[in-house]
């Protein structure tokens, strides 16, 4: 179980994302720094409570429609070996000292938990409550159990977001632009065999909910 300290961190994590979305692929903003705000999310337990796992949704209210971004996010005492490109930015945490924070598709540790929540062995928790599992987060999966044993990710952002194979021969899709529907977040898309659904809070105070993950077949 991970507990979550309510401390200060310096720079914030919204600090290190407005320098860090606007160099990648699918980012939507325009020349100017987006202005963020943290509007949902969950978090997932890393089994051995060595790393911090977020899946944090970032609104970015600079443009005139504002965009909601999923960021998984990894959290570590020390760098990941071999994950430098993939590294968003250190803070400062009042309670922890010095964590580095990932990118948490180039995780190996979120992306395990991330196929065990879909496969319906992880629980999501409540993002900013320490030991609460959240209702919010729908998932499915029809399939085989995943073989995690040496697993490595090796994701690929493009204009859509980020593609990740997966074991079994499949795709996991991150939706890093998030595109609210009315479709009930439980009913898995059409032609996938797995997804994790959330709702979240617009700057307007209205619930959206969206896919946050699908997993297809190659």
């Amino acid at each position: 179980m991970a507990i979550i300290h309510h401390t200060t961190l310096k720079p914030t994590k919204l600090e290190l994302l407005t320098d860090w979305l606007p160099t990648r692929p699918w980012y939507r903003g325009g020349p100017d720094a987006p202005v963020l705000t943290k509007s949902g999310g969950f978090r997932l337990d890393d089994p051995k409570g060595e790393v911090g796992i977020e899946f944090m949704v970032a609104t970015d209210t600079s443009t005139p429609e504002p965009t909601a971004y999923l960021v998984p996010l990894t959290y570590r005492g020390a760098p990941l070996q071999g994950a430098e490109h993939a590294l968003v930015g250190t803070l400062e945490h009042g309670v922890l000292g010095k964590r580095w924070a990932y990118d948490g598709c180039h995780d190996p540790v979120l992306v395990a938990e991330l196929l065990s929540l879909i496969e319906g062995r992880a629980q999501a928790q409540a993002q900013s409550i320490d030991d609460t599992p959240d209702p919010e987060v729908v998932r499915s999966y029809t399939g085989a159990p995943f073989p995690l044993d040496g697993f490595t990710p090796e994701p690929a952002d493009d204009q859509e977001g980020t593609r990740l194979p997966a074991p079994h021969g499949t795709i996991l899709q991150v939706h890093r632009v998030l595109n609210p529907g009315p479709e009930n977040p439980s009913l898995r898309p059409e032609g996938a065999i797995g997804h994790v659904a959330r709702g979240w809070q617009d700057p307007q105070g209205d619930r959206l909910t969206a896919l946050f993950v699908t997993l297809r077949t190659a």
